[in-house]
């Protein structure tokens, strides 16, 4: 039977990527799309692509529907618990992808957002990474969407960590992102003429997807994991190319790398390890997971630098955000995780 699911704050480019998905799902009937801002407008006027796929309109959140199976929350961070307080009241399984309940630590939340509004609820969120919580996740009411940032910088380090093979202290990520990832909203620092044939770093320091990334990571060491982050706008719309520099033991070898990483990702479908020299594609990047929930890892040795660079590249609207969620209603649902999801991108693009 087909789940009734509704999306929250669907207008955006996370919101858009995720009618997509749930449009071709098999196992999902969207009975409801929301937004105060483009109330009564057809979804295919904002959302081209789905044009001949759907003929819903967006609702006005006053016109909520309750009776759904599972609603996705796609409001901006530090809006989503008066809903997730609504739907758990009605029982429907509740997918948030905005920040509100990524954070275990009502003081940490406080640290990078503000005071957090119903911080009894923080621990009842599972943090929406699969390949970290796949378990819990099928079990779970509330599952808190990890941020894109996050997302491709733990997958590439925390197979590492749990190996002990790199150190904990003194992890760098360097990460190249999309403009799609600062939303649909004009911002002049995702204007595309300020954005084109540039680099630009922001959030040298202090970026709030740390926070995730460090208790995530900590989790799985047992103690405290301290990583710096620092992204860069580039031209790219889709797509993160992260790079996480962590200092070695001297008898590290490529083959403990490589046994690490398929271990601990031994039942993840959506990872692929990238490390070709016998190809153009040698390591991971944007390009071939564009438009596709898959997140390609690799890595590279310096000994003599005593150093590992790790490497990752995602789409940060999929793997990073909608397709990510979908893989999180697949477990919650008891359906096979690939459904709905398992596409190949395109290449050339």
């Amino acid at each position: 039977m087909t789940k009734k699911i509704s999306i929250v704050g669907a207008s955006g480019y996370t919101g858009g990527e995720l009618i997509r998905w749930a449009l071709m799902h098999p196992e999902m009937e969207v009975v409801q799309v929301t937004s105060d801002r483009f109330a009564g407008q057809a979804v295919y006027k904002l959302n081209p692509n789905l044009r001949g796929f759907t003929q819903l309109a967006f609702s006005p959140v006053k016109e909520l529907k309750t009776d759904v199976d599972t609603v996705f929350l796609c409001t901006p961070h530090e809006k989503a618990v008066p809903y997730v307080k609504k739907f758990m009241e009605t029982g429907a399984k509740i997918i948030d992808l905005s920040a509100d309940f990524r954070l275990k630590d009502k003081n940490e939340y406080a640290k990078y957002y503000s005071e957090h509004q119903a911080p009894e609820l923080l621990g009842k969120a599972v943090y929406g990474i699969p390949e970290l919580h796949r378990e819990e996740i099928k079990k779970a009411k509330l599952v808190a969407c990890a941020g894109c940032l996050a997302t491709s910088v733990i997958l590439a380090t925390a197979p590492m960590i749990k190996s002990k093979l790199i150190s904990v202290s003194g992890i760098i990520a360097d990460a190249k992102i999309g403009s799609s990832a600062g939303g649909a909203a004009f911002d002049i620092s995702t204007h595309h003429p300020e954005r084109m044939g540039t680099v630009r770093s922001y959030k040298p320091k202090g970026h709030r997807h740390t926070a995730e990334i460090e208790q995530e990571l900590s989790a799985i060491n047992g103690s405290k994991v301290s990583v710096g982050l620092t992204p860069h706008g580039v031209e790219l719309i889709r797509g993160i190319s992260t790079a996480v520099y962590a200092g070695i033991s001297s008898d590290i070898t490529d083959i403990k790398v490589w046994k690490a990483y398929r271990s601990f990702f031994a039942d993840s479908p959506f990872v692929r390890l990238v490390k070709d020299q016998g190809t153009l594609y040698r390591y991971p990047e944007p390009k071939p997971v564009i438009g596709t929930n898959f997140a390609d890892i690799g890595f590279e040795i310096d000994q003599e630098k005593g150093r590992i660079i790790l490497m990752s590249a995602i789409d940060n609207l999929v793997k990073g955000s909608g397709g990510q969620a979908i893989q999180c209603f697949n477990l919650m649902n008891g359906f096979d995780e690939k459904t709905g999801l398992w596409y190949p991108g395109y290449h050339p693009i």
